[in-house]
């Protein structure tokens, strides 16, 4: 395997690959012990995004672990929408739990990781200690939030995606740039994300096959609807959302009624921050993460 990314070597996180739920998931960790933060990065990332916060986390006691989730850089890339749907990568994230012999589990996620750590919620796919969601709503608030212009206006690309072929075109012709720009084009603070950081993302989407993966994400989510219900949509265990506020791609009206499905929840909403809030601000993230979670 050729790892996606290179961590420091005094940043204590090492890769490795990891069999689990019939694939093989190319995944970063940092720290030991019983209880696992599972890191469940979004899209077109990788488990890079994380880079800033496993330190964290394994300094307080957690065990970490980052994958690149299927279909991402060296992790397993399976043939077929169907083989994104929701609940096939609802049940990785349970496999990699499963996997790692922890006992304990704590997820932290963003984007399409937020998607699913939601949903694994929701199902109670196995007992977690605590969520942490950044910048996706819970998926009946986007829901209700999608049936109005404005969030139906933020969501285009979905529909673009839909297409055969283009959304692969357009996304990695001229060395990437249509990734490079999802992240420099949406970020307020640009300076944090480099040409070194965007060659990271761009160089994972242009192996072979990664792009139409990466897309089949959303693929799936409209052609298996019934992956994504949730029931009640009730979360039972104390719920963490962070909100980088200048998100291009999900509005704040998304968070709306969070709290009729989340009984013990915490919003923390970063203003002059983009959708990409952990990387652009990792310092206020962690400041966040170091008071609302307890150590492991």
């Amino acid at each position: 395997m050729t790892p996606s990314w290179q961590p420091p070597a005094d940043s204590g996180i090492t890769v490795r690959e990891v069999a689990a739920n019939g694939l093989t998931f190319e995944v970063a960790e940092a720290g030991s012990g019983d209880h696992l933060a599972l890191c469940l990065h979004g899209f077109p990332e990788l488990n890079f995004s994380w880079r800033y916060q496993m330190p964290l986390l394994a300094e307080r006691g957690y065990r970490v672990w980052a994958p690149n989730q299927r279909g991402y850089g060296a992790s397993s890339r399976p043939a077929g929408v169907a083989a994104y749907s929701a609940d096939r990568i609802v049940a990785d994230a349970a496999a990699l739990f499963d996997a790692s012999g922890a006992k304990k589990l704590t997820l932290i996620a963003h984007d399409w990781g937020g998607a699913i750590a939601w949903l694994f919620a929701i199902r109670r796919v196995r007992p977690i200690e605590r969520l942490v969601v950044m910048n996706l709503p819970h998926p009946a608030c986007f829901a209700e939030a999608l049936k109005h212009g404005p969030q139906r206006r933020r969501s285009w690309y979905v529909a673009f995606f839909q297409i055969p072929r283009l959304p692969e075109w357009s996304m990695g012709r001229r060395d990437a740039r249509g990734i490079r720009e999802a992240f420099r084009g949406m970020a307020v603070d640009k300076s944090r994300f480099p040409r070194d950081v965007l060659d990271v993302y761009a160089r994972a989407a242009q192996r072979p096959g990664a792009l139409t993966a990466m897309i089949n994400w959303y693929r799936a989510a409209v052609r298996h609807r019934g992956a994504l219900d949730i029931g009640d949509g009730r979360v039972d265990v104390p719920t963490l959302i962070v909100w980088g506020e200048e998100d291009k791609a999900l509005g704040l009206e998304t968070l709306d009624g969070t709290d009729r499905y989340v009984a013990d929840l915490t919003i923390r909403r970063l203003p002059g921050v983009s959708h990409w809030v952990q990387q652009e601000a990792p310092e206020a993230v962690n400041a966040i993460l170091a008071d609302w979670l307890p150590r492991a």
